[in-house]
C-alpha cells in the first residue's frame, strides 16, 4: 500500500492557534509604534520585546493582551470580542507574573520589565468605571485604579533596576547627565500654581497635610517644566507619569480622604494627561477624571477647577514648547509609562526614563 506523502511528524503538530497569531501580527505590525514616541523604541517593541517573549510567556501574554485592545478600540464592530481575548490574555499573563514575582533576577527581569509596561498601557486602556476617579484602592483586578499602579510597577522595576539597566530592552530607558533645569512656565499657569499653594496653605490647619500639598505642587511643577521644555530625547508619557511616583505618601491618603486640596490639585494634573489623549489608550482620561472630582467637589470650590477644565473642553495648548507641537497621528500613539524614578523632590542630577 502506497503511504501518504504528507505521513511524518508534521501530521501530528498541534493546530495553529490562529487568533494568537493574529494579535502577535497586529503588535508587531501597529500596536509597537504606539507605545512610545520614539522611533527606537518602536523598534524595541517590535523586535526585542516578542524574543524576550518567546522565553517567557507572561510578556507574550502581556503582549497579545495590549494587543487585542487595540483591536477592539480601531474594529468597533469586534469590540466585544476582542475585549474578551484581551481579558483573557490578561488575566493569564498577571497570574503568571504574581507567581514569579518573588523570584525576579536577572534570567527574567527583561520580561518583568516589559509586561510591566504593558501592565499600565493595559490599566489605561480597560474600559474605565463610570464614577471612578481611579485612584484609591488597587487590588490588581479593578483596571481603573491607574494611580498606585504606577506607583506599584515603579516599586517593582526598581527591585530589579540594576538587572534591568543591562537587559535587553534598556533601549527604553535613558541614563542622561542632567542639564540645568528650564524653569520657563506660561504665565497663566505660574499664577495658577502660586494661587493654588496659597489656597492649600490657608484652606488647611494641619502641617502634615500641607507639607504634602505643597510636595505635590512641586512635583507638578516639575512636570510641567519638563513637559514645556521638553527635549527630543525625552518621551512626554515618562514626563507625565513623574507625578504619581514623586508624590508622597501623605498625598495619597488625602487623596483616599477627597480632601478638596488634594482634589483640585489633581484637577490641575490633569492638564498634562491631556496632552496624551491623542494616544489611543489615554483618550478621555483628563476629562474623565475631572468629571468626577467635580462631582466630589462641592459648589463652593467648583470655580479651583474651572480654569483645567476650560483647557480640556477647549483644548488649549497650555504648554507651548512641549510635546503637542509635534503631534503623532491617532494609530501612532505612545506609552512607556513604567520610569523607575528617584523619589526626592527635587529634579536629580542623573536621571533614569522609560521611552
Amino acid at each position: 500500500m502506497t503511504k501518504p506523502y504528507f505521513e511524518g511528524p508534521g501530521l501530528h503538530l498541534p493546530a495553529l492557534q490562529m487568533v494568537d497569531l493574529e494579535l502577535l501580527h497586529h503588535f508587531t505590525t501597529e500596536t509597537c509604534f504606539t507605545l512610545s514616541d520614539r522611533q527606537a523604541s518602536h523598534e524595541l517593541w517590535r523586535i526585542n520585546a516578542p524574543q524576550v517573549a518567546f522565553e517567557h510567556a507572561c510578556l507574550m501574554r502581556g503582549i497579545l493582551a495590549v494587543s487585542a485592545l487595540h483591536l477592539s478600540w480601531l474594529r468597533p464592530e469586534k469590540k466585544d470580542y476582542y475585549t474578551h481575548l484581551a481579558v483573557r490574555q490578561q488575566d493569564a499573563a498577571l497570574s503568571s507574573f504574581r507567581s514569579i514575582m518573588p523570584h525576579m533576577d536577572e534570567s527574567n527581569c527583561d520580561a518583568f520589565f516589559g509586561l510591566s509596561s504593558l501592565i499600565v498601557v493595559y490599566g489605561f486602556a480597560a474600559p474605565k468605571a463610570s464614577d471612578s476617579l481611579g485612584l484609591f484602592s488597587y487590588s490588581g483586578d479593578d483596571s481603573d485604579e491607574w494611580l498606585p499602579l504606577i506607583r506599584g510597577v515603579n516599586s517593582i522595576i526598581m527591585s530589579v533596576w540594576p538587572y534591568v539597566k543591562q537587559g535587553r530592552l534598556n533601549g527604553l530607558l535613558h541614563d542622561h547627565q542632567q542639564e540645568p533645569p528650564q524653569t520657563d512656565l506660561p504665565p497663566v499657569l505660574k499664577e495658577q500654581l502660586s494661587n493654588l499653594k496659597d489656597f492649600c496653605a490657608n484652606s488647611s490647619q494641619e502641617p502634615e497635610a500641607v507639607s504634602a500639598y505643597e510636595q505635590a505642587l512641586q512635583a507638578l511643577q516639575i512636570c510641567f517644566v519638563r513637559m514645556n521644555n521638553r527635549p527630543p530625547y525625552e518621551c512626554e508619557v515618562s514626563i507625565a507619569f513623574l507625578w504619581p511616583v514623586m508624590i508622597p505618601q501623605e498625598y495619597i491618603s488625602l487623596l483616599n480622604a477627597k480632601r478638596p486640596e488634594a482634589l483640585i490639585i489633581l484637577a490641575h494634573y490633569c492638564i498634562i494627561l491631556h496632552h496624551l489623549d491623542y494616544y489611543w489608550w489615554m483618550r478621555g482620561w483628563a476629562m474623565h477624571i475631572l468629571d468626577n472630582i467635580q462631582h466630589e467637589l462641592g459648589e463652593d470650590l467648583r470655580s479651583w477647577i474651572e480654569w483645567p477644565t476650560g483647557v480640556i473642553d477647549f483644548n488649549e495648548k497650555v504648554l507651548t514648547n512641549g510635546s503637542l507641537q509635534h503631534p503623532i497621528s491617532e494609530n501612532q500613539i505612545n506609552s512607556d509609562s513604567t520610569m523607575p524614578i528617584d523619589q526626592g523632590m527635587e529634579i536629580p542630577r542623573e536621571e533614569v526614563k522609560v521611552g
